[in-house]
């Protein structure tokens, strides 16, 4: 069977992304906590899947625990299991979640979301590897990594008393920030391409890529659902693109407040509508920042020699 079935391709060209994946390489090979922060469809379950098949632990089961899409009343049971009679329709012994991740890595997803009387039970996992099951008496020990996954800022959530301190200092030993989809233009064009080719079998159609106007259109969009919104565009667009390239008409985009770069764009290269596009955007980003170097970087979450060698290159003034 090969390792690598069944979990999803991570597509990368951007600096900051590539930054992110060198330290991914050195986290994995330890067992510390990972907390994986983000907004909503960045792809921390697709990082998340990395560090564990990067990791010695990469044979075992990877476990995904969604903590908002499960009811809080199941939620116990479903992450530590049950025994017989333990509740109404407990018919039957049940392992939880973390018995099934056992000797391999478990992803608390959403973790932001987790009710606080099992904050303290997921902590006494972390520091002594042990639970018991709804409804037992009986100790379980277990040996399964743990990586916490949410968007949400869970610094404020620890302030206002939602979120345990003692809990996100364990989790939090080794965070790793994935910036959002507009924020790492280089990667927009692969990940359209990426998903172009797979939605083009699922459709049965043989398209061969994007018009001009449409590559320019996905260049300038913001795209606030990052990339789980992209790859919906790039679906949708398959359903009902008729010709071999997707046009600008397929893909329902919204340019809101963002850069229409159709105007600055002389040769219909690629390579320069993503460098007008990033001088754009680094160029707004700088004005919202009273072009303060260091803020914006961190902003950009990119290094602020990074950011002063881009401004060179790309002639922003």
């Amino acid at each position: 069977m090969n390792p690598n079935e069944g979990y999803k391709n991570l597509i990368a060209k951007s600096p900051a992304i590539l930054e992110q994946l060198e330290i991914i390489e050195r986290v994995a090979k330890t067992d510390s906590s990972v907390l994986l922060l983000g907004e909503s469809g960045v792809g921390k379950e697709v990082f998340a899947e990395q560090i564990h098949l990067k990791s010695g632990r990469s044979s075992f089961p990877f476990i995904k625990v969604n903590c908002a899409a499960i009811p809080e009343g199941l939620l116990e049971s479903e992450l530590f299991g049950h025994i017989k009679g333990a509740f109404t329709n407990a018919v039957s012994n049940r392992q939880g979640r973390f018995e099934l991740a056992d000797k391999g890595t478990i992803l608390l997803d959403e973790i932001g979301d987790l009710p606080l009387p099992l904050q303290a039970k997921i902590l006494r996992v972390i520091q002594e590897k042990k639970f018991e099951k709804v409804g037992s008496d009986i100790t379980v020990t277990v040996d399964a990594r743990i990586l916490a996954a949410t968007n949400k800022d869970i610094e404020e959530l620890v302030q206002t008393g939602k979120f345990r301190g003692d809990l996100y200092y364990r989790l939090n030993v080794l965070p790793i920030y994935i910036p959002p989809l507009r924020r790492r233009p280089e990667d927009i064009p692969e990940l359209a391409r990426f998903f172009l080719g797979i939605y083009s079998k699922q459709a049965q159609k043989q398209f061969e890529g994007f018009t001009q106007d449409a590559l320019q259109a996905i260049l300038s969009y913001s795209w606030p659902g990052n990339v789980r919104e992209l790859q919906n565009c790039i679906e949708r667009a398959c359903v009902i693109g008729r010709n071999k390239l997707i046009g600008h008409e397929d893909l329902f985009i919204n340019h809101g407040d963002f850069p229409d770069i159709r105007g600055q764009i002389t040769d219909r290269n690629l390579k320069t509508a993503v460098n007008v596009f990033k001088a754009n955007f680094i160029r707004k980003v700088l004005e919202e920042n009273n072009w303060n170097q260091t803020e914006t970087a961190r902003v950009l979450a990119i290094q602020r020699t990074y950011l002063s060698k881009l401004i060179k290159e790309l002639n922003i003034s």
